[in-house]
């Protein structure tokens, strides 16, 4: 299995790719590992180009025995006739791992900013497995900024009846620090693949957080990415995603930032953020407007007679709390991303000491409204607390394909801030959002014109709510939505 990576920086010596991989290019070095060798040599080494080749030769004996058994399901002779010692996988990432962990890591003695330079590189991977085919591969790697080009490796013509290959030779073009580039190549070589030449469990996690922190988070597959890297354990995968959105929390709640402007209601929130990660309660509790937003919900889901109810990111159960112990609601479910906060929910609702009549009610789901999901349908109402704001754009594309086109209640009821009213809010500068996780902060014009696409595109009406004691001008501090199915 081969692995070449290539630099061409003009200007410069691009034998400066040896000090980055801190392997000479005039030497051969071969390392030993638990399934094979692999071996680092430069099949081109000049000033304008330098190319340096990982070859991993694989003893299948040595992987059979370092296996620990057969997989279940395995076929009879599966450990001994298989692709491994021929295709990257998950071996190569181990490899990449060994011998090149330093430039992983962004370190280079000799030339320590040249870790932090952008080099155009070229990487090559003779025969990569692709569950996904061409398609997918472009889809994981063009959102990093890499020029794809695959070419399908064909069958022998003895074994023309099985199909295409799933086998392909990659070419991988960027303008990238060699550091992220290898460790992209360490976590989405075995997504490609979607296997694995060892156990899989938790402390996976934190290999896939180690190599993805700076950038799967961003990535508009990061779920699927996750779930590919942690062998299809959906839980493991969960768990991933929810830390990594918990440490870029904790760093934007870190950072002071620059001021924002409260003219771009379109504009992540990237200015000085409180500390605080209860900011906005504290904001509104003068106006106790976490409660008039509860009662105001429940109110209007009762005039509409509504009897079950699907909240979606449902936090830390305050919603549930009022309506499963009003036997009105028939058939209650919270979802929320985080088990973090559907664990707090739990306990808030005390669900192990419940009386049976209220729990058989409810239903706790761990699960994200950017992805379809089938146990969403067939409600009469959906609820959407103070959630869209804390998407960004490309996720709240989504949450509206998943709320109003899949699952499609008759009733949707979504309430979000009334930025025209953070003015009142003596504590909060000019510009800063309630909370730093907001993505934006709408005016009354700005949320009734997305609710108006929102009815065009999906065959709903809309009717539009107070939450609190309005502002002659500037409006109620909170806004509602209530959505109704035309059909």
């Amino acid at each position: 299995m081969l692995l070449t990576i290539e630099n061409t920086r003009k200007g410069e010596d691009a034998r400066e790719l040896g000090y980055l991989l801190q392997k000479h290019p005039d030497r051969l070095q071969s390392f030993e590992l638990a399934f094979g060798q692999c071996h680092i040599f430069y099949p081109e080494a000049s000033n304008e180009r330098c190319r340096a080749a990982l070859l991993l030769e694989i003893d299948p004996v040595k992987l059979v025995r370092g296996s620990g058994g057969k997989s279940k399901g395995d076929a009879p002779l599966a450990q001994y006739v298989n692709d491994r010692p021929y295709v990257a996988s998950s071996l190569m990432s181990v490899a990449l791992g060994k011998v090149f962990r330093s430039a992983m890591n962004g370190q280079c003695k000799d030339m320590p900013q040249l870790a932090e330079t952008a080099l155009p590189l070229t990487i090559e991977l003779s025969a990569v497995p692709v569950k996904g085919g061409e398609p997918f591969l472009q889809a994981v790697f063009e959102p990093l900024g890499y020029e794809v080009e695959a070419e399908r490796l064909p069958l022998d013509e003895r074994f023309s009846e099985w199909g295409e290959s799933r086998l392909f030779q990659i070419r991988l073009k960027t303008d990238a620090k060699l550091k992220d580039v290898l460790n992209h190549l360490y976590v989405l070589i075995p997504v490609l693949d979607r296997e694995k030449h060892y156990y899989v469990g938790a402390e996976e996690i934190e290999k896939l957080l180690r190599r993805g922190e700076q950038w799967l988070k961003d990535h508009p597959l990061s779920q699927v990415i996750a779930t590919r890297y942690l062998r299809n354990k959906k839980s493991l995968a969960a768990l991933a995603l929810e830390r990594l959105a918990e440490s870029e929390n904790e760093k934007q709640n870190g950072d002071e930032g620059e001021s924002g402007t409260a003219n771009d209601a379109t504009a992540q929130n990237t200015a000085g953020t409180e500390k605080s990660v209860g900011q906005e309660e504290a904001l509104e509790k003068k106006l106790s407007l976490n409660e008039v937003r509860m009662d105001t919900v429940v109110e209007r889901l009762k005039d509409l007679g509504v009897r079950r109810v699907a909240d979606l990111g449902c936090g830390e159960g305050k919603l549930l709390s009022r309506l499963v112990h009003d036997f009105f609601f028939q058939e209650i479910v919270g979802m929320d991303v985080s088990i973090r906060s559907l664990e707090i929910a739990e306990r808030r609702l005390k669900l192990d000491r419940m009386p049976e009549r209220k729990a058989q009610r409810l239903k706790l789901l761990h699960g994200s409204l950017m992805y379809r999901d089938s146990r969403l349908n067939n409600f009469d109402a959906a609820t959407c607390i103070e959630v869209i704001e804390h998407l960004d754009v490309p996720r709240l594309n989504a949450f509206e394909k998943v709320v109003f086109g899949q699952a499609r209640p008759s009733y949707v009821l979504i309430t979000t801030p009334n930025r025209e009213y953070n003015k009142l809010f003596e504590s909060l500068e000019e510009g800063r959002f309630r909370h730093s996780d907001h993505r934006f902060e709408w005016s009354r014009a700005e949320f009734r014109s997305w609710s108006k696409d929102i009815c065009q595109r999906f065959g709903y009406s809309v009717d539009y709510f107070d939450v609190g004691t309005a502002d002659p001008e500037l409006g109620p501090p909170t806004q509602m939505g209530v959505f109704c199915r035309g059909d």
